[in-house]
């Protein structure tokens, strides 16, 4: 990601519909080169706030810069921008090539250069030459959107934009997709702006998060710092399975909850001492691969705890154990 300042500014941008604002008087800073992901639930704003900054919704009030030249009421046709939709959008009577040259032909490129940069573009995103005739009926779910990447690259746009693209294919094809995704836009170093409801697809592709929620970014930050650091109760629980605990119980003064991720409660061995202690009884676990998920319940509290495979085992279901975790490993938020 390059950091040599911002592509994109939002600028107080509001979009509303009757009495309910989807965008939210929302200022931001997208650098030119990097990879944001807006992620929040349903009816969050996301969607609305992606078609807006692609030229396909208007603003209600605020602008939109790009490169500090405001863009808000150029049409998404004029901008030097390109979108990536959900049902990806393809021409279906055409073939790969034809759809990956549309652009192209649209602004009277020769038919051989369009050719090579079709060709090249099918290169990019591992399409074999071969397709370049195949009617794009004939293409996987993963060959399309590798179709729907190209064409979105022939017209050489400074932005591209996503919106959930990988939603309807299923798991382990989108896993690959993530990777080849992250692998194009350092490949390309264009400017790739996402929307998504997966946590999962956001914290593998991006360099920077915002957390959408009633139309409002409520925070934004590299992955890591996002999954570590939460500013509220919404966001760490937004951001994965979590113990939220009322601060107050455990001698933490004033108000506000702690967060403990899973990782940080641990089966205590005899003997062995936390901050904070439960004696609990065991629900059930859980294989996640190289880790194991335990759920536990202490009085009426349900505890989710998490163990690399390899470590302790932790007691089976209906056995009792004593879980605990340090003041320092949990962080306090607000409501």
């Amino acid at each position: 990601m390059t950091t040599s300042g911002p592509i994109l500014s939002l600028v107080g941008l509001t979009r509303r519909f009757g009495e309910i604002a989807a965008v939210d008087d929302i200022d931001l800073e997208i650098l030119d080169g990097e990879f944001f992901t807006i992620v929040g639930p349903s009816g969050s704003g996301k969607s609305t706030l992606i078609r807006i900054l692609a030229g396909l919704e208007r603003v209600d009030s605020g602008a939109v810069l790009l490169r500090g030249r405001a863009i808000t009421d150029v049409p998404a046709n004029k901008r030097p921008t390109a979108m990536v939709f959900q049902s990806l959008a393809l021409f279906n009577h055409k073939t790969v090539g034809e759809n990956i040259e549309f652009a192209p032909k649209m602004r009277g490129v020769d038919p051989a250069a369009r050719r090579a940069r079709a060709l090249e573009l099918m290169d990019l995103v591992r399409l074999p030459e071969a397709y370049y005739a195949r009617p794009v009926t004939r293409c996987s779910g993963g060959e399309r959107q590798r179709v729907a990447l190209a064409r979105a690259l022939a017209s050489d746009p400074e932005i591209l934009f996503f919106d959930e693209p990988l939603s309807a294919i299923d798991y382990r094809l989108r896993k690959m997709l993530e990777v080849e995704l992250k692998d194009l836009h350092r490949e390309t170093g264009k400017t790739f702006i996402y929307i998504t409801h997966s946590l999962e697809e956001a914290m593998v592709m991006s360099d920077r998060i915002g957390i959408m929620r009633a139309g409002r970014l409520v925070q934004i930050g590299p992955p890591l710092e996002i999954y570590q650091q939460p500013r509220s109760r919404f966001v760490a629980e937004f951001m994965g399975e979590v113990n939220v605990l009322r601060a107050s119980e455990f001698g933490v003064a004033g108000e506000g909850w702690l967060v403990v991720r899973p990782e940080q409660l641990r089966p205590l061995a005899p003997g062995e001492a936390a901050d904070v202690v439960f004696e609990a009884r065991i629900v059930n676990d859980y294989l996640l691969g190289s880790r194991k998920q335990f759920h536990a319940r202490a009085d009426e509290r349900m505890l989710i705890g998490e163990i690399a495979v390899a470590a302790a085992s932790v007691p089976g279901p209906g056995e009792p154990v004593r879980l605990g975790f340090d003041l320092g490993d949990a962080v306090r938020v607000a409501e």
